[in-house]
């Protein structure tokens, strides 16, 4: 092993000395967090595949643009949105498009693309929105109470706020 490689190791070994280890009550909320992180997303993803061939975050991308006055929104603005990457959200699109529910299209002045909800896209939402909001509900909504929904938005808004000042590319 070389100098480098030793002073790496080192400095990597007193890190973990300092890590501020969470206390078995923190540990076990943890957990939970985990859980919840690694369940709540396929269920969602299995409702949404089944009731209309799409995937939790493709049904965003077109909910954002539902949201749209003109259900017409920038790719940039889109990808933030509905919280992806812009090469997520490039491949949503493609998918999304074949399917006939969104259009891409330059921007004013031919400036930036932009994607547009389609009169198809629409109406597959208006379909698929009821079976959503139901599961919404089962899994979440309807398990907690006003004050535990409350406080989960409040904590799922902290985490978002530190997670979106973190991520490369933002401003």
């Amino acid at each position: 092993m070389d100098v480098d490689d030793q002073a790496a190791l080192d400095a990597a070994e007193r890190a973990a000395d300092d890590a501020p280890w969470l206390t078995p009550a923190q540990q076990q909320e943890w957990r939970a967090l985990v859980h919840l992180l690694a369940t709540l997303p396929p269920a969602l993803d299995a409702q949404l595949k089944r009731d209309a061939g799409l995937n939790f975050y493709e049904y965003q991308v077109l909910g954002v643009l539902a949201m749209a006055d003109d259900c017409t929104r920038g790719l940039s603005e889109l990808a933030i949105l509905s919280a992806g990457s812009p090469s997520r959200l490039s491949h949503a699109l493609t998918r999304l498009e074949k399917a006939g529910w969104v259009e891409r299209r330059p921007g004013d002045f031919g400036r930036r693309m932009q994607a547009r909800l389609t009169a198809a896209g629409q109406e597959m939402l208006d379909d698929v929105a009821p079976a959503h909001v139901r599961e919404a509900r089962r899994l979440v909504v309807d398990v907690l109470t006003p004050e535990q929904l409350t406080a989960l938005a409040e904590a799922a808004r902290a985490i978002t706020a530190v997670t979106h000042e973190e991520r490369p590319g933002r401003c």
